[in-house]
């Protein structure tokens, strides 16, 4: 990896460190105490090292001042001030351009396999939650397999994910990616947009398509009493089975697959239409919940065969346990009151990166072991930043 120098501080080419740089400034020269990239690195080490809110970021690297100032070369002795970061989160930072640089060092010169799940799902930042419960919603597309967030937009309200949607898949390489969402995001001219931008989809056909889950449903109901004289149209069915236990649950998870229906159902690039069944037995109390959803897919038979497509489905879960649940807990992603400007999609940037670098590129099962680890050895938080 070809290494560059600049004011002093010696960097790879294609690190995060260089695409910091690249963030314009909106400070006035006059009177800047410290450059954007500066606080940017000061924001993600102390993120890695197991810092939170502005007042913590502050404080630890404060207390690591001299630090900081070999790696960067500062000049000044003091370090920045929580309302520093808060001021640069809330009011400097172009977030757009922030989020592009995420997307782009995550995914660059990777090849994530044939029909990579991405799962799109929204959430609101329930830190940047006003006293009219008005706030910041984002938009996420996550790839559970490998723990990163493609790109991430805000949205206007938990009502506007179908535009929204729309305007995240457009700036996503779709090319050998398998988009699954809500059953809100179930559109036709999202399936459109996602196939003919090299991708497919798997949908869940719920009350937002109810003639297209009624039909589904019809097809993998039994067959009535033949009337005398006639005979049932043969029919495709393929299945899978899947048992697993757990957390004191017993789950069974079965699914139907059948192609007959694609020309009769009229759905942009439809190849397949399934029935998920899923039966989960409490083994303290013997209690049984069963839930049944239908679906579809745009993934043919020779693409994708109903073991595998069960599994799929499965994973697609991954962004609850994978992105929002570390987000929430172990980065503390609600609990950290930024309400001004865009401040809560700016943090919630940082948070997405943090994940992608800790568990994205260097595999780390579990965020807070990385995160301790990187604390005791701050020296390879810096190199993580500029040696990537």
């Amino acid at each position: 990896m070809e290494s560059i120098t600049t004011k002093g501080v010696v960097f790879d080419v294609g690190s995060l460190y260089a695409y910091f740089q690249t963030l314009k400034e909106s400070h006035k020269p006059k009177g800047l105490r410290y450059r954007l990239v500066d606080i940017l690195v000061m924001m993600v080490i102390a993120k890695i090292c197991g810092e939170d809110t502005p007042s913590g970021i502050a404080d630890w690297v404060k207390h690591r001042g001299l630090q900081f100032k070999s790696w960067l070369k500062l000049e000044r002795e003091t370090m920045p001030h929580h309302s520093t970061y808060r001021r640069i989160c809330e009011t400097i930072l172009d977030v757009e351009s922030l989020e592009k640089i995420v997307s782009t060092l995550l995914s660059e010169k990777r090849y994530f396999g044939k029909q990579v799940l991405l799962s799109m799902d929204g959430k609101v930042l329930r830190g940047t939650l006003d006293d009219e419960q008005k706030g910041t919603y984002l938009l996420a597309a996550y790839m559970p397999a490998v723990g990163i967030v493609l790109m991430e937009v805000a949205i206007d309200g938990k009502g506007n994910e179908i535009p929204g949607a729309a305007q995240l898949l457009s700036q996503i390489d779709l090319r050998n990616k398998v988009v699954m969402g809500d059953a809100i995001h179930t559109q036709r001219a999202i399936s459109i947009q996602i196939v003919e931008g090299g991708g497919e989809y798997i949908w869940i056909a719920k009350g937002n398509q109810p003639q297209m889950e009624e039909n589904i449903q019809l097809w993998f109901e039994p067959d009535p009493d033949p009337i005398p004289g006639s005979a049932n149209l043969p029919k495709d069915f393929e299945f899978a089975k899947k048992v697993s236990k757990g957390h004191g649950r017993l789950e069974e998870r079965t699914i139907t697959t059948s192609s007959q229906l694609n020309d009769f159902l009229g759905w942009p690039y439809l190849e397949q239409v399934f029935k998920l069944e899923r039966r989960i037995t409490t083994l303290k109390t013997g209690n049984i919940q069963k839930h049944t959803v239908y679906g579809f897919t745009s993934l043919s038979r020779d693409e994708i065969g109903p073991e595998t497509l069960l599994d799929t489905i499965q994973s697609y879960w991954g962004i609850e346990n994978g992105l929002h649940y570390r987000r929430d807990v172990t980065l503390k992603e609600d609990r950290i009151r930024m309400t001004k400007g865009k401040a809560g999609q700016v943090m919630a940037c940082i948070n997405n990166l943090v994940l992608g670098l800790l568990i994205g590129k260097q595999k780390f099962r579990y965020l807070p072991d990385a995160r301790r680890l990187f604390a005791a050895q701050p020296d390879r938080a810096f190199d993580l930043i500029s040696r990537l």
